[in-house]
């Protein structure tokens, strides 16, 4: 092995593979992993294995320096976007040579700025020297680097050497994360971790990512970044970037409209609202005391099974008395433990899922959920149960509040739910896009061609604008007359805008008369009594793009959007203006 290991450093005979780390949030790449790999068909092709072998004969810090300068050297070649995640063990980042500025030189003969280097600190032995380590970190920084620390959970003293060092980056063991989504233990110790970097200001980054279901648990945890084979695998040619399916599923800027219809407060009610807090039974209970239970109190009508705390069935009351009521069914069955009769699959909801969430799951799922009820948790421990009947009630509730507040001619959406969606994006920090819609010449069309021409005139534009839309992701309001406003979440809107004026020319054309067509327009009486002539109606779409930070208020937005439109019906026809400046006269000084 160490002639093997001595014939790799002399031949510089290692391979670089890079893996992509991605922002959770929409899928971006942030950067990549530089990894290492010996000659395949060695016994040390694996990294662990050349490591070993180097630490056992005291070659580690030389095998790491030329690992780094390949990865570095590989990176540069490849023109890779992004930051790159540089391997380094705190001892080799304490050495000598690399205080000295080795690395920067390196770095600066490749033309890789410092400032893309994140230096990502492995720990494979126990770390005591931590103010010499603090201090290799501050000389590191003050030449542009970022430090990140590999393995949080895994390692030997890695909660230490966040507080010491206070790192720009955070990454979590991957098995934290592998099953997370049916752990609760994990789902705790990642959500605490977030919680801490919240304060401390570091960036999480979710290691070891490997099915759908934890990619979506990371990403609805609120976790910033995430790495694994279910993003991407370390290759020598890496991706720049991911997959439009992966792309989709990443991205928390869409929430389904089916969330959104039904005001702010609405919107936000969750699960907790239907909670009762029900008695429940350990796995060890006879089916004799569960039948006394359901005896003694006629409006019991399902019992969870819950055992440590964790939900683990629901027996339901019609079916465990109707086997009782058999000939025997007692005898039968009375000193079984009470797992017999439950239902060992039944609905799990957390206490903070919003209600359109479970109804979309209970009417997706079998039939009997519904009259069995849900099982509610808090952090998947037991809190209590919820019906089906309480949920259809809420539900109902919110559709006939939401019908309070429709425009009675198009039915879409009128002022109180748009402001009630614009002040919920602005909440939620995400990016869309507003556009406001105004009918052009509309009053005189409505003059000369009667109020119920006019009316379907509207009624065909709401109907064309719930055409080219998204419906699960683009609200579309009617502010009242010839006005909409629709906040796009989708990414092709401006296309959707085109297609949008496309269709009014082709469609509004069936409203006037052949003569009318042909001139370009129609006449009408002015209040002089001339005969004015009138261009045909056309739709003008006013849009702004909206980031967050850049609004406070609805109000700030809903007076950028008008401020698009004005400038739209100063073109003439069917027009689409998009405003690209930076909002300076929204301050947050305002």
């Amino acid at each position: 092995m160490l002639a093997l290991l001595h014939e790799i450093i002399a031949q510089r005979n290692l391979t670089a593979l890079f893996q992509p780390i991605v922002r959770m949030r929409n899928g971006d790449i942030l950067g990549y992993e530089g990894l290492i790999r010996g000659p395949s068909n060695t016994p040390l092709h694996s990294p662990l294995n050349l490591f070993k072998v180097a630490r056992a004969h005291n070659l580690s810090v030389q095998v790491e320096y030329l690992c780094r300068h390949i990865v570095m050297a590989r990176f540069a070649q490849s023109g890779l976007p992004g930051n790159l995640f540089l391997n380094v063990s705190p001892g080799a980042l304490m050495q000598p040579k690399a205080i000295h500025g080795e690395t920067l030189r390196y770095l600066e003969k490749l033309g890789i700025n410092p400032q893309r280097i994140i230096i990502e600190l492995t720990e494979n032995e126990p770390t005591y020297d931590y103010v010499s380590l603090r201090n290799a970190v501050m000389y590191y920084r003050e030449m542009g680097f970022q430090i990140a620390i590999d393995d949080l959970g895994e390692g030997f003293s890695s909660l230490r050497l966040w507080s010491e060092l206070q790192p720009e980056y955070v990454k979590i063991d991957m098995h934290f994360i592998q099953g997370i989504n049916h752990d609760p233990m994990k789902l705790q110790f990642v959500r605490s971790i977030q919680e801490i970097a919240e304060k401390s200001g570091s960036i999480v980054i979710a290691e070891g990512i490997e099915s759908q279901a934890e990619l979506l648990t990371i990403r609805d945890l609120g976790i910033a970044c995430g790495q694994g084979y279910h993003i991407a695998r370390p290759m020598a040619e890496p991706m720049t970037s991911i997959s439009e399916d992966l792309s989709k599923s990443l991205r928390r800027d869409k929430v389904p409209l089916t969330e959104q219809k039904h005001g702010l407060a609405k919107r936000n009610a969750t699960v907790l609202k239907l909670l009762r807090e029900t008695q429940y039974v350990s796995p060890e209970v006879p089916n004799d005391h569960v039948y006394e239970l359901f005896v003694n109190d006629p409006q019991l009508q399902a019992l969870p099974v819950v055992s440590n705390g964790l939900p683990i069935g629901l027996i339901n009351r019609y079916s465990m008395v109707e086997r009782f009521a058999r000939l025997y069914g007692r005898e039968l069955y009375g000193k079984r433990s009470c797992t017999f009769f439950m239902d060992p699959n039944p609905i799990l909801t957390e206490q903070d899922t919003s209600l359109q969430e479970l109804s979309n799951l209970l009417v997706q799922a079998e039939s009997h959920h519904l009259s069995n009820g849900f099982i509610i948790t808090d952090r998947g421990l037991y809190r209590g149960l919820g019906t089906g009947h309480d949920l259809l009630r809420e539900i109902t509730q919110m559709q006939i509040d939401a019908a309070r507040h429709a425009n009675p001619l198009t039915q879409l959406p009128g002022n109180v739910p748009i402001n009630d969606h614009i002040e919920y994006l602005l909440q939620s920090g995400v990016e869309f896009c507003i556009c406001y819609c105004d009918l052009d010449h509309f009053k005189p069309f409505n003059d000369v061609y009667g109020y119920r021409k006019g009316d379907d005139m509207i009624q065909i534009t709401g109907r064309l604008l719930q055409q080219h839309c998204d419906p699960q992701h683009d609200f579309i309001g009617h502010i009242g007359g010839d006005d909409f406003l629709v906040m796009f979440q989708s990414e092709d809107w401006e296309r959707r805008c085109r297609t949008l004026l496309e269709s009014f020319a082709a469609e509004s054309r069936h409203f006037y008369y052949d003569e009318d067509l042909e001139r370009g327009g129609y006449f009408s009486d002015d209040r002089q009594g001339n005969k004015v002539l009138h261009p045909l109606v056309s739709l003008s779409l006013g849009a702004v793009r909206i980031e967050p930070s850049q609004y406070s208020s609805p109000h700030q937005i809903a007076s950028a959007a008008t401020k698009a439109k004005k400038q739209a019906k100063k073109i003439v026809g069917n027009s689409l203006f998009i405003e690209r400046r930076i909002p300076a006269a929204f301050s947050w000084a305002m």
